[in-house]
């Protein structure tokens, strides 16, 4: 692996692959965004860094790394965009504070805070266990019959 100096800040770069982006949305929400150009989705993803280039000694281009999108939620209801949307404007808030627009700096203070009133509307894991589990019994009735 490169060895980066301090001063140096690699490039990011987004690799081509959207299998997560495309499983997590909706039919709806992908004709739209090839129907009606310019509209918005707003989604949380999780980018995992998958390669990497460095650089010679001496030579002018910057390094980079290449990230892919490995888990991705996008949001489906107006309600979850705009928790989405005032958790982006918090963590913006934060970058602020901490002076990180050109650095990776310490992280959101607290985002977690700024999502617990919208977390206390979605199901618990518990309660997707049991409607798998209904589903499944209904399933099964269904094939008895």
């Amino acid at each position: 692996m490169p060895n980066l100096g301090p001063a140096d800040v690699p490039e990011i770069k987004l690799d081509a692959a959207a299998a997560a982006i495309e499983a997590s949305m909706t039919r709806d929400q992908r004709r739209g965004l090839f129907e009606k150009p310019g509209t918005v989705v707003y989604a949380i993803v999780e980018l995992t860094s998958k390669t990497y280039t460095g650089h010679a000694e001496g030579e002018e281009k910057p390094s980079q790394v290449k990230v892919r999108v490995t888990g991705c939620e996008v949001a489906r209801s107006d309600e979850d965009a705009k928790s989405l949307i005032d958790a982006r404007r918090a963590m913006y808030r934060g970058r602020q504070i901490d002076g990180t627009f050109d650095e990776v700096g310490r992280g959101p203070i607290h985002p977690g805070n700024h999502l617990d009133e919208l977390m206390a509307t979605k199901p618990s894991e518990d309660e997707l266990k049991e409607f798998k589990r209904r589903r499944e019994q209904a399933e099964r009735d269904e094939f008895v019959r």
